[in-house]
Order: C-alpha cells, then sequence, then structure tokens
C-alpha cells in the first residue's frame, strides 16, 4: 500500500511535518481507507501505513478512529454547504442559482476523492453524531436556498423552506442516482436536465412586486 504524502519518510525515519501538516496527511489517508472499507472494516492500522506513519503518530493527532471519521466529516459537510451557500450570493440570476445548486451536488459526488460517501452513504448514519452532521447537510443548504426564495418571492418561511427542501432532495438524489447508473448521461446535460426541472417548479412563484 503506497503511503500518503510526500516525503512521508526519509531514510526509514519518520519526516516531521508541521501539525497541520500532519493533520492534513493523516485525514487524507483515513478518507482513503473510510472510502475503501467502510468504518467499520477500517482500522487504525491501516491509516497509519496509509499515512506512512506509526501508530503513536496517529493517536497524537487524533485519539481514535471516530475523532479522524467525524473530522473527515465536518470538512466535507461544511464544504458542501458552503458551495450552495456561494451559489446564492453568486450571482443574482435564480434561474443560474438554480443550476449552481445543482451542480454543487454533482460535483460532489463525481470528485475523484469520493468524499461524499462519507456523506450520504455511511454506515455509521445511526450514530448520533453522525446522523447530526449529515442532517447538518441538508439543513444548511435548504437554510441558504430559503433565505433566497423569501427574500425574492416574499412567501413564508413555512413555504420557502417546503420549496427549498424539494429543491435540495432533487439534485442530491438525482446526482446519486446518476452516479450509481455509471453516468449515461454526460454530467453536463444531467446537471441541466435535472436544474431545469427544478427551475420550472420554483420560477412558478412570481417575484416580490410582480403579479402572479
Amino acid at each position: 500500500m503506497t503511503a500518503v504524502g510526500n516525503g512521508a519518510q526519509t531514510a526509514g525515519r519518520p519526516t516531521r511535518l508541521p501539525r497541520s501538516a500532519r493533520r492534513k496527511q493523516l485525514l487524507a489517508a483515513a478518507q482513503e481507507v473510510f472510502v475503501a472499507q467502510g468504518y467499520h472494516a477500517a482500522a487504525m492500522d491501516d491509516i497509519a501505513e496509509r499515512a506512512g506513519v506509526s501508530k503513536p503518530v496517529l493517536y497524537q493527532h487524533f485519539p481514535g478512529k471516530m475523532d479522524l471519521y467525524l473530522a473527515l466529516l465536518d470538512t466535507h459537510c461544511d464544504a458542501i454547504v458552503a458551495k450552495v451557500h456561494d451559489a446564492m450570493r453568486g450571482t443574482s440570476d435564480n434561474k443560474e442559482r438554480v443550476s449552481a445548486s445543482v451542480r454543487a451536488y454533482f460535483d460532489f459526488v463525481d470528485h475523484e476523492s469520493e468524499a461524499f460517501r462519507l456523506v450520504f452513504e455511511s454506515d455509521l448514519r445511526n450514530d448520533p453524531a453522525v446522523r447530526q452532521r449529515v442532517e447538518r447537510v441538508e439543513q444548511g443548504c435548504i437554510a441558504a436556498i430559503t433565505d433566497t426564495i423569501i427574500s425574492d418571492t416574499g412567501v413564508s418561511r413555512a413555504h420557502a423552506e417546503l420549496l427549498a427542501s424539494g429543491l435540495v432532495g432533487a439534485a442530491e438524489t438525482a446526482a446519486q442516482f446518476w452516479l450509481a447508473g455509471g453516468r449515461q448521461v454526460p454530467k453536463a446535460e444531467a446537471e441541466a436536465l435535472v436544474a431545469a426541472l427544478s427551475w420550472r417548479g420554483i420560477a412558478s412563484f412570481p417575484l416580490q412586486g410582480e403579479s402572479a
């Protein structure tokens, strides 16, 4: 198994890295092991070997396997929520906002790291700490879209949240279905199809100041 990182070992001895760089290296190794084996089958020995470090070095940074897993979840959960927020803030064109939101999900599931499996396909979904983080993704993305819908249409928060949840659910489900089906539709075309479906629904709600 090849070690993660550049120069993880020199002349048989571990290279001293700054703490932040070592942490990044260990998380990258852990992600590869978790994605390949799942949480339950993965072992700290596997992660240490993948990172090219000793187990004591690994435990200096992460007291246990769950700490590693939750740190990875935090990183990727925050990233997908940030992408949806950026989609809302990046333009005032609502059609493009919908497209960018859909694109965020497709980009996430299509990334070569396969990190989406930690968030959407975790074998720890029943663990309270994991479930809380996964739910935070959905809630964070829905909140970002909800605020935009309220601002633009003036509908109630309850109505806006329902609309936002529909968009998030469609994007997440379609992206995973597309990937599981072997990417039979080109990615850009798949994104456009899902975005068009969502836009045709949301666009029927008039902007504030416009008549229905």
